[in-house]
């Protein structure tokens, strides 16, 4: 008997595909089909007692409302354990009501997938208040894993230049940038963001100097506008910095926008495989599969009715 398997939302196929032949298992795509107003019809793979559902949530809602409606299918049919793996994360950035009547989405969302998994592992989720991602999913178990490590050994398979900085743009990037600039044994800096409206951002360093010369690699989290990162790009070059080459964990801006990263001195873009994107280039397997291992060893162990069948 498969006791676990991987479903898989479309978007998400490839990767899941690949996680699940390097963990040795079975891979299923969710089948969605849309009705003219818009509802789905939701279809799921063969369930196994152990059920990870491979979810890249971002354009979120439809795919929110798709992989509710695959559980139910799922636990209907057999699985005991489901386990949510959504590399990216929606609605974790509304952890608060900035404005009256304004809904906290991380809330509902949150509570959301509780009711529906055993578990919830994502990558870099983008926390500003909450401290322990456990909050966000009461009563079950979540992992909030780092993208770090895969992005380390990406760099340092490739080769990292003498002499470079690593860069956060804002202080809430500390952590991450400290993370893989000791991994990489380099220097690392973080600016200082000063917002102008919804649209505009300034960046600013306590030290320019640091750069004149020298090769930067940018690092961020999340980028979806992109005016951020180019905003700091457009303080690193004034500053002097030789090249800059950006790490994005999670790539949700438009390909479009590659052009205005070029314009303002980006040299290069390499985003994890957390969402498809163009500029995808640094695989999260490795973490994933580590995150997933007493999923994989408790779920092959051979049940009652395995044992019996063996006897």
């Amino acid at each position: 008997m498969i006791r676990v398997a991987i479903q898989s939302l479309p978007s998400g196929v490839n990767d899941a595909r690949r996680l699940a032949t390097k963990l040795g298992i079975a891979a299923h795509e969710i089948g969605f089909h849309r009705f003219p107003d818009g509802e789905l019809r939701v279809t799921a793979g063969p369930a196994a007692p152990v059920t990870i559902v491979y979810a890249p949530l971002d354009n979120p809602n439809d795919k929110l409302v798709g992989i509710l409606i695959a559980c139910e299918a799922l636990r209907r049919n057999g699985a005991e354990r489901l386990v949510l793996v959504a590399p990216y994360i929606c609605y974790m950035r509304q952890d608060t009501a900035f404005h009256s009547n304004e809904g906290i989405g991380q809330r509902v969302i949150g509570r959301l997938l509780a009711d529906a998994f055993d578990r919830v592992i994502t990558v870099d989720a983008h926390l500003h208040r909450t401290r322990d991602i456990r909050s966000v999913f009461p009563g079950i178990e979540a992992d909030n894993v780092s993208a770090m490590p895969a992005i380390a050994d990406a760099l340092c398979e490739k080769g990292v230049a003498p002499g470079t900085i690593v860069v956060g743009p804002d202080e809430e990037s500390r952590g991450w940038v400290g993370d893989l600039a000791s991994r990489l044994g380099q220097a690392y800096a973080v600016g200082q963001k000063v917002r102008h409206g919804d649209r505009s951002v300034g960046i600013t360093f306590t030290d320019p100097s640091l750069f004149a010369g020298r090769p930067v690699l940018l690092v961020d989290d999340i980028v979806s506008s992109g005016g951020a990162l180019i905003a700091c790009a457009s303080t690193l070059v004034s500053a002097g910095a030789s090249a800059i080459d950006v790490i994005i964990t999670h790539a949700l801006f438009p390909p479009d926008v590659l052009s205005a990263f070029a314009s303002a001195g980006i040299r290069s873009i390499r985003s994890t495989h957390s969402i498809p994107h163009p500029t995808n280039a640094i695989m999260l397997d490795d973490v994933l599969m580590t995150a997933l291992h007493r999923e994989i060893t408790a779920g092959s162990a051979a049940g009652p009715s395995d044992a019996a069948a063996a006897g």
